[in-house]
């Protein structure tokens, strides 16, 4: 059964700054040493969670775009985090899923934080992404969509739809709690393995952010936790552990059967 290196990086941002992040995520990228397959990013890591998308947003061809296209070709590695795009005259807080060889995957984030106007500015995504990777199926989301369970449940009534659920995110310090604890529910309730990555550090919205981003098993244990401070932390996820767990406690044959609709 094979293993993945996924590598997070917890980082501060420059506010509305992409030149000087993407100088500093470049070198904390090439810092990393030891094997990786997938890098992880913060939520709209070039920028900021900003709601001034008009002046920041960029097209799928833009400068950001190319910039994770050229690290995970030079890194061979796989390069996500959410950044501002705009398409068809709509912006979309956007997690991208940059392969090597310059494929790109993307989803759109489907719950906008209402409580900050990002309803206001941004168009939400109507479709799940569930990536594949040397047999590993990864479910990828966006910050406040971690507050909406039936959005990341697992729906297949045959075997488990996805083996990890990552969310990269701008989550404040003063909801932390709820951070960590839906992380964790996450992992308990679907099976699998919850990957979060925060940002650290005050935002130019005077917002403050604790990290505390996190890798957590599908039992519930928490296998990495890092808060306040930057970090970059890689992390080997095993697919026979996770196939031991879900052999011994196959409570998700017992699931509810439904379907989402996602248009």
């Amino acid at each position: 059964m094979s293993s993945l290196h996924i590598s997070l990086i917890q980082t501060q941002l420059f506010w509305e700054d992409k030149a000087a992040n993407l100088l500093m995520l470049e070198e904390k990228i090439n810092s990393i040493s030891q094997k990786t397959e997938i890098v992880v990013l913060p939520e709209m890591f070039s920028t900021g969670f900003s709601m001034n998308p008009s002046a920041l947003a960029e097209t799928m061809d833009g400068p950001t775009v190319q910039w994770m296209k050229k690290m995970a070709a030079e890194k061979k590695i796989i390069l996500t985090g959410s950044v501002i795009i705009q398409e068809n005259n709509e912006f979309f807080n956007r997690l991208l899923w940059v392969l090597p060889n310059g494929t790109i995957g993307h989803y759109d984030k489907r719950h906008r934080f209402a409580f900050a106007g990002e309803d206001q500015h941004y168009s939400n995504g109507h479709k799940r992404l569930i990536a594949q990777v040397k047999g590993w199926k990864i479910n990828l989301q966006i910050c406040y969509d971690l507050r909406f369970p039936v959005w990341a449940r697992q729906q297949s009534d045959h075997e488990p739809e996805y083996d990890v659920l990552l969310y990269v995110a701008n989550w404040p310090e003063r909801r932390n709690h709820a951070w960590k604890t839906l992380l964790t529910a996450r992992a308990i309730e679907n099976q699998a393995y919850v990957v979060g990555v925060n940002r650290v550090g005050e935002g130019g919205n005077g917002i403050y952010h604790s990290g505390n981003s996190m890798v957590v098993d599908p039992l519930g244990e928490v296998l990495y936790h890092k808060e306040h401070e930057e970090d970059i932390f890689t992390i080997i996820l095993e697919k026979n552990t996770l196939t031991e767990i879900r052999n011994k406690f196959p409570f998700w044959k017992d699931a509810d059967d439904f379907h989402i609709t996602q248009d």
